[in-house]
């Protein structure tokens, strides 16, 4: 599967922070439910690896499920070994290196020109704007001008009034934790969950 392009498709990374792996594996039910099918669970949540361990093993292969946060190259052994199918670093991390020799589809945190440069030379496949809200929209603008073939990608702080304005300027998808997840991680309310979704899939329909 072209992951580049289903992420052009799809346009939604759920990003999942969770207290444990069940929870995460609750969030991850409730968002494919709901129609966002690309999801990454940070390796912050306890357990994360053993979460998308069981999530591969339960959703067809449609359903795109990497890890997140990976900062070490024990991490990304951990989350190949787990079948992640894509990986999700903060910045150029070990993790990064290891993941780019593992062959695991890399979406590189950087945020500077500099930064989006040595993440693609790495061998990324997207970059990962982060924290997006630090610039706002109009920086992805900023960015393509002398980058206008880099694949980008908005995360931090975006939530479902932006997305659309991110799209706009440029941004192939956009990545969501807190706003989408909201307390669902850690014991929230599911429903809540699934009617957020719903409203990020319509922000996204419309922009």
């Amino acid at each position: 599967m072209d992951l580049l392009a289903e992420l052009r498709r799809r346009k939604v990374l759920a990003i999942i922070r969770a207290d444990g792996p069940d929870r995460a594996l609750d969030c991850i039910r409730t968002l494919v439910g709901a129609g966002i099918t690309t999801l990454e669970v940070s390796l912050t949540t306890p357990g994360g690896a053993e979460a998308i361990a069981k999530a591969r093993a339960e959703f067809d292969p449609s359903v795109l499920i990497g890890a997140g946060t990976v900062v070490t190259a024990a991490q990304a052994d951990e989350v190949a070994a787990a079948r992640a199918g894509f990986v999700v670093t903060p910045a150029i991390t070990q993790g990064a290196h290891r993941s780019v020799e593992l062959g695991l589809p890399l979406l590189c945190g950087a945020l500077t020109p500099t930064e989006v440069v040595a993440a693609l030379d790495l061998g990324a496949l997207a970059v990962k704007i982060f924290p997006a809200k630090v610039y706002g929209p109009s920086y992805f603008r900023e960015l393509r001008a002398p980058l206008p073939h880099a694949p980008l990608i908005a995360v931090g702080g975006v939530d479902a009034a932006i997305t659309p304005e991110y799209l706009a300027a440029g941004a192939l998808a956009v990545g969501v934790g807190s706003p989408l997840l909201g307390d669902a991680g850690t014991g929230g309310s599911q429903q809540e969950l699934a009617t957020r979704a719903k409203d990020f899939l319509k922000a996204v329909a419309d922009a």
